[in-house]
């Protein structure tokens, strides 16, 4: 992770102290923030690789903070909460957070989900791909990999980083059904202590966001029973 720039926010300072340091120790950069508003004005006018964010925080939540930053980037969300109520964890990834982690937590478990990420946002090869595909197309639908955009009609397309992930698989395998299991374990990994529903989540949120129709998808389809597949246009 050395070199790489992280956001921590959380109004506990022995938190954002104890996560900063151990994230140092790892040679990250590593700026802090104490509220909402502060935390939004961080992410405007910097770029990080990931934004540690607590959900209960003073002037905006971390849910507002989080739907703000989607606006204009996609850069990976974790976000903190010291609920454990699923719902709770939901409502994170529907306002666009890539992850969550429940307090109180290990450290080298927050460690283990940004080194996660980290190793998923970079190129890489998929399901045996021998060659990484730089664009993918289908329809009026683009995807940038290596710059990790996508566009609608030449127009950019804000994706989180886990929404990207998923549409990056579905388009290099077209035609091949996914079941909700699959998707869990190859986009979030073996160790995602998540559920099943968190991949219908980011399957809805996706279609509101590629399809003219989502009701009546042209490219990410469902078969039902099965999974999930993509079908070129």
């Amino acid at each position: 992770m050395a070199g790489k720039r992280a956001l921590v926010v959380d109004d506990e300072k022995l938190i954002v102290k104890g996560i900063r340091f151990s994230l140092e120790q790892d040679e990250m950069q590593v700026d802090c923030a104490y509220d909402g508003e502060e935390a939004l004005e961080y992410a405007r006018n910097n770029q990080y690789d990931i934004i540690l964010l607590d959900v209960m925080l003073p002037k905006l939540t971390g849910f507002e903070v989080c739907q703000q930053i989607r606006e204009f980037s996609n850069v990976p969300i974790i976000m903190l909460t010291a609920k454990g109520d699923d719902m709770d964890k939901i409502l994170g990834l529907e306002y666009g957070a890539d992850d969550y982690i429940t307090k109180p937590f290990n450290i080298l478990e927050v460690k283990a989900r940004i080194k996660a990420i980290m190793r998923r946002i970079e190129p890489k090869r998929i399901m045996g791909e021998e060659s990484f595909a730089k664009t993918v197309e289908s329809g009026e639908l683009r995807l940038d990999c290596e710059g990790r955009r996508a566009y609608i009609a030449g127009a950019e397309i804000g994706l989180t980083a886990k929404e990207f992930e998923v549409l990056e698989l579905l388009m290099l395998n077209p035609d091949r059904v996914y079941s909700r299991e699959n998707l869990l374990q190859l986009v979030w990994g073996a160790d995602y202590p998540g559920d099943v529903r968190t991949v219908d989540v980011h399957i809805r949120r996706l279609r509101e966001k590629v399809e003219k129709n989502p009701s009546e998808p042209r490219y990410v389809h469902t078969k039902w029973g099965v999974g999930y597949y993509f079908q070129n246009a």
